[in-house]
């Protein structure tokens, strides 16, 4: 998820979720992953990207078709599960976001 996601056209919905980590991963990082795949795979989602600093800090933005989309990811059984063990043991605070995309620019050098 290093990589700039690209988007479909305007509007469209950003859900920003920035955290700060606890302390040793105790499975963060597998359970991440099978969140990302699971998101990727749901009707409505557009792409994401995500970063995290050496303290800690990270975010990771989520890109989707409509608030409803969001929702239905939102109460998805296992993403509540993840969030969850989110609050006991991954994050020691968290907010989220969510936001409508009314305009996007793209730039890439060419080669």
């Amino acid at each position: 998820m290093s990589k700039i996601a690209r988007t479909l056209e305007t509007p469209y919905y950003a859900v920003i979720f920035t955290s700060t980590r606890t302390l040793g991963d105790n499975g963060y990082e597998n359970v991440g992953d099978k969140m990302f795949e699971m998101a990727s795979k749901q009707k409505g989602f557009l792409g994401a990207e995500s970063v995290r600093d050496e303290e800690g800090f990270g975010m990771t933005i989520s890109y989707w078709d409509s608030l409803e989309s969001i929702d239905i990811w939102r109460n998805n059984v296992s993403h509540m599960k993840a969030k969850e063990m989110g609050k006991k043991m991954w994050y020691s605070k968290y907010m989220i976001r969510i936001c409508k995309v009314e305009s996007d620019n793209y730039f890439e050098t060419p080669l």
